[in-house]
């Protein structure tokens, strides 16, 4: 039985028991939504999301690409692998550098 989280994304197709899960669990999410490309899933329950967005630096009157790279809980329940664009929650710190849960795998 999946719960409702209060954002429109669709809830993953498999169960699990992980207590840190937004859908099965008791984790509660708030804040901002972040959507990136997955750069490294080596961690078991970790990944790295990196997020593009264009900055204008005034001075030469272009833009430029900057670019931010998070730390986010990966739910057991949902399947995410290198390469992927996903859709990540801000959620209550889990560790000293996680404060974001995977929500949904965009493509």
């Amino acid at each position: 039985m999946t719960r409702n989280i209060g954002i429109s994304v669709q809830a993953p197709k498999s169960e699990c028991s992980d207590h840190l899960c937004p859908f099965h669990g008791r984790l509660s999410v708030r804040g901002k939504l972040i959507e990136g490309k997955v750069v490294s899933s080596k961690a078991p329950k970790m990944i790295v999301v990196q997020q593009e967005a264009p900055k204008f630096i005034t001075k030469f009157k272009r833009y430029a690409r900057s670019q931010s790279k998070i730390h986010a809980y990966k739910p057991s329940c949902i399947d995410v692998k290198e390469g992927d664009v996903v859709l990540t929650a801000e959620c209550r710190p889990i560790s000293k550098s996680v404060s974001f849960v995977v929500v949904e795998v965009v493509s």
